[in-house]
């Protein structure tokens, strides 16, 4: 009789401190935040890079979406019109401050295209990183050319 009580209590105690694992910084779904924007610290150097792809005008989102064994940064942006293709997150070094800058780059269209509308005109790339490249990393940013957006642990 006294042993069921005993592991109904352990039970119930155990599923109790879940919702403070929860919420707390050792889960690691709750390494990174939601994403904000930040204004542009620097120009970036150049608009078009080596392979031709210029920086997406605009980020419209960035989520940080965890899995085991690292991460995957997924983003959303807005050219000028319709046509680009090709996006990618470009990473840079690391800073002394562990933020990981990605750039959000896109092949501009090959032919003129319509402004058309917003949603038409979105673009979402995502970057997968191991828990190996983010062990250093304390701010995650994604660049464009007139914002970027972050997201910390």
């Amino acid at each position: 009789m006294r042993l069921p009580q005993i592991l109904m209590l352990t039970a119930a105690l155990g599923l109790a401190s879940c919702g403070m694992v929860r919420n707390s910084k050792l889960n690691p779904a709750n390494w990174f935040g939601k994403s904000q924007e930040v204004t542009v610290a620097a120009e970036p150097t150049e608009n078009l890079d080596a392979k031709g792809r210029s920086l997406i005008r605009n980020v419209l989102s960035m989520k940080v979406e965890p899995y085991q064994g690292g991460a995957i940064i997924r983003a959303t942006g807005l050219p000028p019109t319709q046509g680009w293709w090709k996006a990618d997150l470009v990473p840079l070094p690391l800073d002394e401050n562990g933020v990981l800058v990605l750039e959000f780059r896109v092949f501009p269209p090959i032919k003129p295209w319509p402004q058309g509308t917003q949603p038409s005109r979105e673009i979402t790339v995502a970057l997968a990183l191991s828990d190996i490249k983010l062990a250093d990393v304390r701010e995650i940013v994604v660049q464009g050319a007139e914002n970027a957006r972050s997201s910390r642990r």
